[in-house]
This record gives C-alpha cells, sequence and structure tokens, in this order.
C-alpha cells in the first residue's frame, strides 16, 4: 500500500477516475522492461519513472556521446563517457526514489531477454535497429509480453502496441517482415528533429502506463504515424498475418 508520501506524490494520478488508488498501485507493481536509453528510451524511462512504475529495467550497451545531448534528455554533459544505460538511471532518482531501476549494460541479446521478460508486464522497444526490435519482437511473442514499440527518423515517427495474448493481433514482425527489413538509416547520417523523439517516446510511455493499469484503448493493432513537418497524426490498422513466421503458428 502507499504512503502518505506516495499518495500526495501520485495526487494527481489519484485525482483520474481512470486511474485512482487502484491503479496507481498496479503501477507502482508494475515491472517496465525498456530497450535502449536513447533518444526514445530518453522520455519514455523519465516518464515511466516519475509516474511511479515500480521497477524499471533499462537495457543499453553504448555510452553517453556529445552528440547525443541534442535530443536524448536522460543525460547531459557531466555523464559524457558514462554507460547510458546507468545514466538514465541517475535521471530517474533525481526525479523520484521510488522505483526499483536495474540498468545493464549490454545489447538485448535472447538470453537477457528470456530471463527479464517473464518478470517484466510491458517491454518498451526504444532501439534504433531492426535486428533489435526482431529479436525483441520474437521475445515478446514467446513470453506472452505486451511490446510498444516506436521508431524516429529525420521528422517521422511510429508507434503501436504489439499484444499476441489476444489472438487476433499481429507482432512486429506481421507488419514489418524480416525478410523486407529495409537497409538501416541511422540519425548519424540521415539526422532528426530534436523534439520527434520526444512526441513519440512520451506516446510509448503513455501507451505502457495504460496497458498497466488497464486505461483506455491502447494502440494495438494500430499503427500512429507522426509527420512533424505538417504535426500531422495518420492512425492505420494494423493486419495479423496468419503466415507470419514469428507468431503464425497461434489459433485465431
Amino acid at each position: 500500500m502507499m504512503n502518505d508520501e506516495q499518495l500526495l506524490r501520485y495526487s494527481r494520478h489519484i485525482l483520474l477516475d481512470e486511474i485512482g488508488v487502484e491503479g496507481q498501485q498496479r503501477l507502482l507493481d508494475a515491472h517496465a522492461v525498456i530497450v535502449g536509453a536513447g533518444g526514445l528510451g530518453s522520455p519514455a524511462a523519465l516518464y515511466l519513472g516519475s509516474a511511479g512504475i515500480g521497477r524499471l529495467t533499462i537495457i543499453d550497451h553504448d555510452q553517453v556521446d556529445a552528440t547525443n545531448l541534442q535530443r536524448q534528455i536522460a543525460h547531459n554533459r557531466e555523464r559524457i563517457g558514462m554507460a547510458k544505460a546507468k545514466s538514465a538511471a541517475e535521471a530517474i532518482a533525481a526525479i523520484n526514489p521510488d522505483p526499483v531501476v536495474d540498468a545493464r549494460v549490454q545489447r538485448a541479446d535472447d538470453t537477457l531477454l528470456d530471463a527479464l521478460l517473464p518478470q517484466a508486464d510491458v517491454v518498451l522497444d526504444c532501439s534504433d535497429n531492426f535486428v533489435t526490435r526482431h529479436r525483441v519482437n520474437a521475445a515478446c511473442v514467446r513470453h506472452g509480453r505486451p511490446l510498444v514499440s516506436g521508431a524516429a527518423i529525420r521528422l517521422d515517427g511510429q508507434v503501436s502496441v504489439y499484444d499476441t495474448r489476444r489472438a487476433d493481433m499481429p507482432c512486429y514482425a506481421c507488419v514489418f517482415p524480416p525478410a523486407d527489413a529495409p537497409e538501416e538509416t541511422r540519425c548519424a547520417v540521415m539526422g532528426v528533429f530534436a523534439p520527434l523523439v520526444g512526441v513519440i517516446g512520451t506516446l510509448m510511455a503513455a501507451e505502457a502506463i495504460k496497458l498497466v493499469a488497464d486505461l483506455g484503448t491502447p494502440l494495438t493493432g494500430r499503427l500512429l504515424m507522426f509527420d512533424a513537418r505538417s504535426s500531422q497524426f495518420t492512425d492505420i490498422r494494423l493486419p495479423r498475418r496468419p503466415d507470419c513466421p514469428v507468431c503464425g503458428s497461434r489459433t485465431a
């Protein structure tokens, strides 16, 4: 149960009929796994931490670089050279001491994901490459965990929820087949609009909180795309592929 300090800290959530004391307690009891502590992972981790997710596991093998500071808001000049996962953990602790943060300075390989996901309530893929995205998706399908997936490059972003606990819902590989993976486009070459990762990362945090607190309608089976040039959102439906190599064996 929440103590008086927590009741005060989370009072604006508790005042929401859609969350209340029970929903906030679900957040405090939850475990979220965040893959990537960069542009998307920074706002996602900070909002999940400030919202009171009780346990956060942050996975990132990279270190903070000066070029990251244009958009990766969990990091600062003093932490250049520090592991991003540890830097993000420090940033969360400076806002909220409640979450237990496990900073994993390593790649999100199958062994690590298979060890972490059985205890996770939600997984956020904030990585920046298709190999990792497909690996995380496959692990979420194996362990029946909801996946919040986001991407951002140049001035275009997208976010969706893949939850194969529902047999009629697609997984990431249904929408982006591994065999059809496009050539990687990295922000180091193409650039990225700084606020864009904030928009997408914040939406990812919102979807994760909604899943944990059983709030509203998640983006399951939908892809929400954002064009920062025109500030326009486009919401499209995502079909499940019965022949998907990752989740196609499910019975709808």
